[in-house]
This record gives structure tokens, C-alpha cells and sequence, in this order.
């Protein structure tokens, strides 16, 4: 099937015990690459270190999620600075704004924020977005800046056709996880899913979170995997009017492109 996850956090400690099966099921499953999300100075170093170790599997991104953006200060910006020069790093981010938990304060949310998109401007590289109930404040400081960016991806995309349609007028990609098998929080992704040109869709697991609620048999355990990103597709390609090898033909591509995969 050669799907691309463009999101999967591979650094959570609930992967530590069986990584390798996971991978492998992963690829007996049809994935060919996965991007594994940076959200801290850990995690940002810990997926370095397997994307270096299995480049031919794994790129990862690098930057500070905006639950953590209390902690980005002079020295993270140098650090993420310094990782992101890495050639398995692909893109900026986790970055952006959460306005649901606040678990950091607006202030510096939208501070760490601007300063990630400049470095993604720096860099050349894309960014890895992420937006809850902060959509206004969000859009206003991608729009700032994007003709500068080269480019990025709004990471599991639950918002509005509003703000769908603000990110498809900056050109962006939108990302869409296992939240549209969800027959209850879901259903206005369902109807949204059509309206995202082929060439801006992407997939991904954001594992081990959002396991899709429509497999079936259930899984012994809530951990989302890779390996799941079949069933996305076929909710993809269920709710848009596409077959599942043109959902997996054209995110494979948008996947290379956007993050210059080239595998």
C-alpha cells in the first residue's frame, strides 16, 4: 500500500517494551515511512536518535508543543536550532497554539509559537501544526508569516469548514488522524473530509492516541499504532468519495513532497 504516517509519537513510553513488533506490523500493514512527532527536548532527541537509527523507516520532526511552551526559552530555541540542521528532520514542530487546557499561559504559547515559525523560516524546513480553540490567533500569525514558510501541515485537523478553508487559503495541508472513525466527535470531519483538495490531504495515527473507534475485532489495549493507519484510509476514502488506493496513492505523494521524503 506504501501509506506514510506523518504523525506518530514512536518516543512515548508506552512503545519502549515491543518498538521493534511494532514497526514491523507497521510495515506488514502497508506503511512505508513514519514521521515521528518531537513535542520536547526528550522526545525531540529521542526521535532523532531512531530516525538516524532506521532512516530508511523513520524522519521525525523537532520543536516545543504548545503544552510546553512555558519551557522554550533561549536555550530550547538554540537546541531545536541545532537538531533541526539534522538531514532526518524534516520539519518544525509540534508547534502552535492550545487554547483548550492552557496548560501554558497565551503568552508564551504565542510566543514560543512565533519563534518556531521563524526558525521554520530559517531552516527551509515545513512546520508541524498544532491548533485547538485557538483558531483566530493561529491563522493570524501563520498568515503573517507564510510567504516566507515553505510550506507545513495542520496536524489533526477537528476544526471547523471555516478554518478549513483559512488553512486551504494559505496553502497548507490539512492532517487527518483516526478522529474521523469517531461516530461521535467525528461526524463533522466525515462531511468535511470531501472538500480537502487531494493535493493538501494527509494521514496519520498520532499514535498512541485517537485509536480509531471503528476497528474491529477492538484491540486488547487503547494504544493506537502505525499499523492502524489502514483504517484511517478507509474512513478517508469512505467519507470522500475516493477509492482507498487513491487516498493512499495521494498521501503518499503529498508526504514526499511536502517533507522532501525521498526513500
Amino acid at each position: 500500500m506504501n501509506l506514510v504516517d506523518i504523525g506518530a509519537n514512536l518516543s512515548h513510553e508506552s512503545f519502549q517494551h515491543d518498538l521493534d513488533k511494532v514497526v514491523g506490523s507497521a510495515l506488514a500493514s502497508g506503511l512505508s515511512h513514519i514521521i515521528i512527532t518531537g513535542t520536547d527536548q526528550a522526545s525531540n532527541e529521542a526521535a532523532l536518535a531512531m530516525a538516524k537509527a532506521r532512516p530508511q523507516i523513520f524522519s521525525c520532526t523537532v520543536g516545543y508543543h504548545p503544552h510546553v511552551a512555558s519551557n522554550f526559552d533561549s536555550t530550547a530555541l538554540e537546541s531545536v536550532r541545532k537538531l533541526a540542521a539534522e538531514d532526518s528532520v524534516v520539519a518544525i514542530g509540534e508547534t502552535g497554539l492550545d487554547f483548550n487546557r492552557n496548560f501554558s499561559s497565551k503568552e508564551s504559547q504565542l510566543q514560543a509559537f512565533e519563534q518556531q515559525l521563524q526558525l521554520a523560516i530559517e531552516t527551509g524546513k515545513p512546520l508541524f501544526l498544532h491548533q485547538r480553540d485557538a483558531h483566530n490567533e493561529f491563522f493570524e500569525l501563520l498568515k503573517a508569516y507564510r510567504d516566507q514558510i515553505v510550506g507545513g501541515v495542520v496536524h489533526c485537523f477537528t476544526d471547523s469548514e471555516k478554518a478549513l478553508q483559512d488553512y486551504l487559503a494559505l496553502d497548507l495541508y490539512i492532517g487527518v488522524t483516526g478522529w474521523i472513525c469517531d461516530e461521535r466527535r467525528g461526524q463533522e470531519l466525515q462531511s468535511l473530509v470531501g472538500k480537502i483538495p487531494s493535493n493538501r490531504l494527509l494521514i496519520e495515527t498520532d499514535a498512541p492516541y485517537l485509536l480509531p473507534r471503528t476497528l474491529s475485532p477492538k484491540p486488547k489495549t487503547r494504544r493506537n499504532e502505525p499499523r492502524y493507519l489502514l483504517e484511517v484510509v478507509n474512513a478517508v476514502a469512505q467519507h470522500s468519495g475516493r477509492s482507498v488506493e487513491q487516498v493512499a496513492a495521494e498521501t503518499h505523494k503529498n508526504a514526499t513532497d511536502l517533507f522532501n521524503i525521498r526513500r
